[in-house]
């Protein structure tokens, strides 16, 4: 399902859950050696790639995950950055 056919809730909730991952899986074995850098999160699989460019983890996300529902954020930082799907 791509973004733009989401529903509100929808994103909502895939929000939340990427924001879980961001800080339940993420954060406490990347922090302090990645904070900074950009992560991309499958929220369906709960994969997800770091990298200092974002394009660079989205892509490498994609790659493994083609179908992948992609929550984007820097790790450490108190802003998300949001879904992302090309």
């Amino acid at each position: 399902m791509s973004i733009g056919t989401m529903s509100p809730a929808v994103v909502d909730d895939r929000a939340q859950l990427g924001n879980k991952i961001l800080h339940t899986k993420v954060e406490p074995h990347a922090l302090p050696i990645h904070a900074g850098k950009y992560v991309a999160i499958d929220v369906l699989t709960e994969a997800y790639e770091i990298d200092e460019d974002g394009h660079t983890a989205i892509t490498r996300l994609r790659l493994l995950y083609p179908d992948a529902e992609i929550w984007f954020a820097r790790i450490g930082h108190p802003t998300r950055i949001g879904m992302h799907r090309c």
